[in-house]
């Protein structure tokens, strides 16, 4: 398909074509991230139907994260290519707009938690897992929605060579360097709610459709969150990566608390200290998903966007991979999912404070060519320094400049 040019009616960056393409990275969040979330509930029949132990079935979903984001298959190719698309349509409302297509995960979290644990009652683990695998398929029509779109400052040739398509000639400057050290220790532990959220409230004395209104707390604020920051981080009151650091810390805290939750009296209660420490979990772990998209462009140029989505998808599924299994082992070795928030949740804690210093390796750099602020019906603003990363101020489109 020929890249439309930013000017054009349809592709003009922050509204035209780009709430479609919202649109669908919305619905490719959903039926990804959304479904993924929701599968805990499911592991515990499948462990019980394989004799295996929680270790065990938590590298099924380990093992799929990892190898959908890294090998760029299944729900990362059509994550990976939304997501940066999608950064290229918007520049003064690009962290909303990715907040609001990811709030996908949250809404379909909300809906698919309840009815999988229909569908598990009704036809088994195994019907189950068909039913979702069909609902799936309508990833499919997505991609239509998705049109190239040409901006000024890009390369006029595509990057030959792998080691250039794949972007990581980017690992070469120290921003995106401590940026991709610190997402890794993210990913070790962010994953761990969506594959063992469920199975904790179990083992803590939930009964199933408990277990699965926890899941679905913690959905709603996850999806509030990412539109509420996403609108708050493009006014440019607090700079985008103190708020990266700060909900990275939350979120890490957040953890910490589901970990530490008593266990509940019964089946029938509703174990409100881990619907609130879920709700928690869901604000803060919101928040920090549109910013990790959204400082993207501000480290790489808006040229480089998608090449850094893939990459930024690839460090979270290094740490995907091994947070699950380690969860597991833990529960296995000592009886419950304690430690295994407690270490989940300090993980975190650790990848956001190495976001701390990101501002000090930001190089000094010039603008490529002199900001410039289109009449108002365009509804395009170019690129603003990358010193709005750094420093609060009004409504700003992120950075994108060459050192």
């Amino acid at each position: 398909m020929t890249p439309r040019p930013a000017g054009a009616e349809a592709g003009s960056p922050d509204g035209g074509w780009g709430w479609m393409v919202a649109a669908s990275a919305f619905l490719v969040n959903g039926l990804s991230y959304g479904l993924l979330r929701s599968l805990g509930l499911a592991l515990p029949d499948i462990a019980e139907h394989f004799g295996r132990t929680s270790q065990d079935t938590a590298w099924v979903s380990a093992l799929a994260l990892a190898v959908q984001q890294a090998a760029s298959s299944g729900w990362a190719l059509a994550f990976a290519p939304a997501l940066g698309t999608l950064s290229r349509y918007f520049s003064r409302r690009r962290v909303l707009a990715v907040g609001l297509a990811l709030t996908g995960n949250g809404a379909s979290s909300l809906l698919l938690a309840p009815a999988l644990q229909l569908l598990l009652d009704a036809f088994g683990w195994r019907g189950a897992l068909l039913l979702l695998g069909a609902v799936t398929l309508h990833l499919t029509p997505c991609g239509a929605l998705l049109r190239p779109l040409e901006l000024p400052g890009d390369p006029p040739a595509p990057p030959r060579g792998l080691f250039a398509a794949l972007g990581l000639g980017l690992f070469a400057r120290p921003a995106f360097l401590v940026f991709a050290l610190g997402t890794a220790l993210v990913g070790g532990g962010y994953f761990v709610p969506y594959v063992h959220l469920a199975p904790h409230a179990l083992d803590r004395g939930l009964g199933g459709y408990r277990a699965a209104l926890v899941v679905a707390v913690a959905a709603v604020a996850d999806a509030g969150a990412r539109l509420a920051c996403g609108w708050v981080a493009d006014q440019g009151w607090v700079p985008l990566l103190r708020l990266l650091a700060l909900f990275g810390a939350l979120t890490g805290l957040a953890l910490l608390a589901v970990g530490l939750v008593p266990v509940v009296g019964g089946q029938e209660a509703w174990g409100g200290s881990l619907l609130a420490a879920a709700g928690a979990y869901g604000l803060s772990a919101g928040g920090y998903a549109p910013l990790v998209f959204g400082v993207l462009p501000g480290l790489v140029g808006i040229g480089g966007v998608v090449q850094a989505t893939g990459l930024v998808m690839l460090l979270m599924s290094l740490g995907g991979l091994l947070g699950p299994p380690l969860s597991g082992f833990l529960r296995d070795e000592t009886g419950d999912f304690t430690a295994s928030f407690l270490v989940c949740g300090s993980l975190v804690l650790s990848g956001s404070s190495i976001y701390m210093g990101l501002p000090g390796a930001l190089p000094s750099c010039r603008l490529a060519s002199p900001p410039a602020t289109p009449p108002p019906e365009s509804g395009e603003l170019l690129p603003a320094p990358q010193a709005a990363l750094l420093s609060p101020g009004g409504p700003i489109a992120t950075a994108d400049t060459s050192c």
